[in-house]
């Protein structure tokens, strides 16, 4: 089951890695992505295992970016890749079937690609806007973006679950959620806010199915 929110982790000066996740996870995060960009692979091995202990005492499912290798060792829950990271194929061949793995995509053709492919359990669609975690940034998205991305999916029978990413802010989850996509992931948001549960509770009450 791919949760509707994704937390990115990401260190601060006043927040290590683990203090981030540890925080998420206690203001009710429950999909946790360790993204440690120019780190030493020796250092994101060490954090993953970390990590993982804090996950799974709140029964967090743990997502490691770029390194299908440390998520086998940590045990994590599966692996996120970018297109131009590890070969996805290759992963699931290292990971075997009871890992998710979830891409990165901007475009419908990225997602035709990976859907052709059969290895990919969800998709990581953005950027929804500019964002400064990202350094190589692909075109912006916006609502429209992601309304034709949804409508060309369902049209061509791509049920991937696709998750919104990139400098998204609260008040943009319902026009979001309206186009269709499966839910958000986001980091700063969550890192920076003072009272993390009361966000965390609001924003998953926003992404909840409306009847």
């Amino acid at each position: 089951m791919i949760a509707s929110l994704h937390y990115i982790s990401q260190s601060t000066p006043h927040l290590t890695q683990l203090e981030a996740i540890q925080t998420a996870c206690e203001a009710g995060c429950r999909w946790i992505q360790l993204r440690m960009k120019d780190t030493d692979e020796s250092k994101i091995i060490e954090t993953a295992f970390q990590a993982q202990k804090i996950c799974e005492a709140f029964q967090a499912t743990l997502i490691i970016n770029d390194y299908p290798n440390i998520a086998l060792a940590a045990q994590a829950d599966g692996v996120h890749l970018g297109l131009d990271d590890f070969n996805h194929t290759k992963a699931r061949q290292l990971l075997g079937q009871n890992y998710i793995i979830g891409g990165t995509a901007n475009t419908i053709e990225d997602i035709r690609n990976y859907a052709a492919q059969g290895v990919i359990d969800y998709l990581g669609v953005g950027p929804f806007r500019f964002t400064t975690t990202k350094k190589k940034l692909s075109p912006i998205l916006g609502i429209e973006g992601y309304t034709n991305i949804i409508q060309q999916c369902r049209q061509e029978g791509i049920s991937l679950p696709i998750i919104a990413i990139g400098g998204i802010e609260l008040e943009d989850i319902p026009a979001l959620m309206n186009t269709g996509v499966h839910g958000i992931a986001v980091s700063g948001l969550i890192t920076h806010a003072e009272n993390k549960p009361a966000l965390v509770g609001t924003i998953i009450e926003m992404l909840r199915p409306k009847l």
